[in-house]
């Protein structure tokens, strides 16, 4: 890895860290999810970074891909259990952290079982290290204390401007071996639950990236476009729009983009058996004698 490239993810995974401490003095009972996620990406862009993927805010059984519409109303129960993701980029280089907060008091094994799980799946990571070892460990000790693994999300290697690339991290013990190398940047992201251990699609969709620029007749779309595709693979909200379009116009032109296959689409992902699902997540740089963590 280039000396630049480095202090890019360093400075990104430095910034997430801070931006994910600062954000739980805003995670509360009664607080709007909607103002949370514009907060959290407003204060990355305040720290001279910019938002790799629209704040993720996903209550109880809602799992991941889940950000506010433009008129979310959304509101923290006393009784739910958050999940925060965020992404911060620096030129392209990515830093991915998460974090779970329960406010029943109901939970508090499951989110110890998940910051072991990821304790645990980081330090086996270095050269030449199994992905299959690493889900397999991950599995033993959330299913150990009576819990299990969401095995079909798994963490990921992320490269410049692409959150998705390359490996991934399983969560459960897998019949692929593939090995990790020096230099490699992860996303490791255990999921943990009280329910079945595998999330569903829900016909909902608010992230979205850029797919391929083809023709469309819509004016207002192709202003889109030309907003989107420098971001090349990163995710967006179409929230981030509300304010240039009326809200039945934007739903007409996402559609159309979708249609036309100019987007990707992120729908929320929930919890099979609606169980209440917890997540920690760190990047990290392989390194010759195991890994750095960006996002400590």
């Amino acid at each position: 890895m280039e000396e630049e490239e480095l202090l890019a993810y360093r400075k990104a995974g430095k910034i997430a860290s801070e931006v994910r401490e600062w954000s739980k003095t805003l995670v509360k009972a009664k607080a709007k999810i909607f103002d949370i996620a514009e907060k959290i990406e407003g204060k990355i862009k305040s720290e001279g970074a910019e938002i790799a993927f629209p704040a993720n805010i996903c209550i109880n059984d809602i799992t991941a891909h889940y950000t506010p519409k433009f008129n979310d109303e959304t509101v923290i129960q006393k009784n739910d259990v958050v999940k925060i993701d965020l992404g911060v980029h620096i030129d392209g280089f990515i830093a991915d952290t998460a974090y779970t907060l329960d406010f029943s008091g109901k939970y508090k094994k499951m989110l110890e079982v998940n910051e072991k799980a990821l304790a645990a799946a980081i330090k086996l990571i270095k050269p030449g290290a199994s992905v299959g070892e690493i889900g397999r460990t991950v599995q033993e000790i959330i299913t150990k204390e009576g819990f299990r693994p969401i095995e079909n999300l798994t963490g990921h290697e992320v490269k410049k401007h692409d959150l998705h690339a390359g490996i991934s991290i399983p969560n459960i013990a897998v019949p692929y071996n593939w090995k990790l190398e020096d230099g490699m940047v992860l996303a490791i992201e255990p999921f943990v639950t009280d329910g079945y251990g595998r999330v569903i699609e829900s016909n909902k969709i608010e992230i979205f990236s850029f797919l391929d620029d083809r023709p469309t007749r819509l004016k207002e779309a192709r202003i889109i476009i030309d907003r989107v595709k420098g971001r090349e693979k990163l995710p967006f909200a179409q929230r981030w729009f509300a304010k240039d379009f009326s809200p039945m116009k934007l739903d007409f032109i996402f559609r159309d983009l979708i249609a036309r296959k100019i987007l990707r689409t992120y729908p929320i992902l929930h919890e099979r058996e609606k169980g209440i699902v917890s997540q920690f997540e760190h990047t990290v740089i392989v390194t010759k004698n195991g890994c750095e963590i960006t996002t400590k």
